[in-house]
């Protein structure tokens, strides 16, 4: 059932009381090569919108001291672009909503002057000085200089269901809301980056593209995503599969359900679902955070009536980001949100009954994007 695409689901979504208070932001990652060395460099880009009710004339940022102290909340498209590993940075640049072209049905688009976003295409720049970046604390990003072109084909989606169905999201039953449309998506373009020059192909992007939207964030907050996935079963590469697990501790009508992921395992066309709010499957999860010294460490066991999934994922702390963002009441509630896109490790996926699992595969996986944060850590 997760594979169905649904791109109305992509859709803006701040309506009514959303767009007074609210979010709603389209990810994509995914890994180019550099034009001269060949070596792989992953790289992020992100379109968020916030308070579309709110807009002035400028965009209103919610850090800024005086926007503080006039109990103004955060109102704009933040266009986010960056890198993780050697000259990691994230890069953010504003658009007052009044300047931002936005389709509101699907399939969706966003535009705001070079900057454009849809289904199947990705434009864009952002540049940052550093003397910018020092002089606008409020801006949340570093120095640096990106533009892309790029286009999307996007092959797996991770629909979760009715829990981010019509009903619910007009009855804004929960917080936030998730809806991978490209869980497994194959980029192809150019991106310049600092001065180098990379090459996107679909064969080596290994892309992932999602969204979220809502009226607050979770903490804590899980994202585990590949599809650059090796069988140690046959030696060979699984080039029909990918994994995607998300979530953290959501809210439904205000009430936390307590550490609760969204799970699946697309492999080679067979689909293992561990999505919590399908109660049929009676679904039970486990997972861990450690922050080492030099590494950061995932495990996640995920069990439903007929499968099972162990995920070890590991990620290097020198290539992450501590990403931000500001939440539509104008609070840093992330400050040590831990993000990264090339983590490695294995899945174990086990067939079978409660208690009696035969190994399906174990699987090593590579190109892994990652994510975990809590609140209130500084």
């Amino acid at each position: 059932m997760f594979n169905q695409h649904d791109i109305s689901r992509n859709a803006f979504m701040l309506h009514g009381p959303l767009a007074h208070h609210g979010y709603d932001w389209w990810w994509h990652s995914f890994t180019a090569q550099d034009a001269e060395t060949g070596e792989d460099k992953p790289f992020f880009i992100e379109f968020f919108i916030c308070n579309p009710a709110l807009a002035e004339a400028t965009p209103t940022l919610g850090q800024l001291p005086e926007n503080k102290a006039a109990g103004k909340r955060p109102s704009y498209l933040m266009v986010k672009a960056g890198t993780w590993g050697q000259g990691k940075c994230q890069l953010h640049r504003f658009f007052s909503l009044q300047d931002t072209r936005i389709h509101g049905g699907a399939p969706y688009e966003v535009e705001a002057a070079d900057c454009f976003a849809s289904e199947t295409a990705l434009r864009g720049s952002v540049t940052i000085t550093s003397e910018e970046a020092a002089g606008h604390p409020e801006w949340m990003c570093d120095a640096g200089e990106m533009r892309w072109d790029l286009h999307l084909d996007k092959q797996v989606a991770f629909n979760v269901g009715y829990g981010a169905s019509r009903p619910l999201r007009d009855a804004e039953a929960f917080a936030m809301y998730w809806h991978a449309e490209g869980m497994k998506t194959a980029y192809s373009g150019t991106v310049v980056c600092n001065g180098r020059r990379y090459i996107v192909t679909p064969e080596k992007s290994f892309g992932y593209a999602d969204k979220n939207w809502g009226r607050d964030f979770t903490s804590p907050w899980v994202w585990l995503s590949s599809n650059c996935l090796k069988s140690r079963k046959t030696g060979e590469m699984l080039t029909n599969s990918v994994f995607d697990i998300g979530g953290g501790r959501p809210k439904i009508y205000f009430v936390p359900l307590d550490r609760r992921l969204l799970g699946v395992f697309y492999y080679e066309g067979r689909e293992y679902d561990f999505n919590f709010s399908h109660v049929w499957l009676n679904v039970k999860t486990e997972f861990s955070f450690d922050e080492q010294e030099k590494l950061v460490h995932w495990h996640i066991r995920q069990e439903n009536r007929e499968a099972a999934m162990e995920t070890d994922v590991f990620c290097r702390k020198e290539d992450m980001l501590l990403v931000n963002y500001e939440a539509p009441d104008g609070a840093k509630k992330h400050n040590r949100l831990w993000n990264g896109g090339n983590g490695w490790g294995t899945v174990k996926l086990y067939h079978g009954e409660e208690g009696r699992w035969q190994l399906v595969d174990e699987v090593e996986a590579t190109h892994i994007g990652c994510e975990y944060g809590e609140y209130d850590e500084v």
